[in-house]
């Protein structure tokens, strides 16, 4: 594990992500029990756990860019479920590229 300082903020930081990690891939495995109960629970709760996971592990953002250029449109609904900013950035160009296509020259 990459220790980032010797203080005790650097203390703080490894432990936080050594609980993302743990608590991540926990609610992905919790996810189907909560989905027993009536309600979209067992979703949000997956999704909860990915995006916990994605902040702390790098093996896990790899993946998940894989996945997303494999399967495009996959990638668009989860960038827009956990709001990712590069998500907001592609409708903005697509935005400008239909209003610049409809202006008259």
């Amino acid at each position: 594990m990459k220790t980032t300082e010797n203080t005790s903020a650097g203390r703080f930081a490894d432990i936080r992500r050594l609980a993302h990690l743990a608590l991540g891939p926990a609610l992905m495995i919790l996810s189907p029990v909560v989905g027993l109960i009536p309600g979209p629970g067992g979703l949000i709760v997956f999704v909860a756990g990915l995006a916990v996971m994605l902040q702390a592990s790098h093996v896990a953002k790899r993946i998940y860019v894989r996945t997303k250029r494999r399967w495009p449109r996959l990638g668009h609904w989860s960038d827009k479920g956990l709001r990712r900013p590069s998500h907001f950035r592609r409708l903005r160009r697509r935005q400008e590229a239909r209003s610049d296509a409809t202006r008259p020259n």
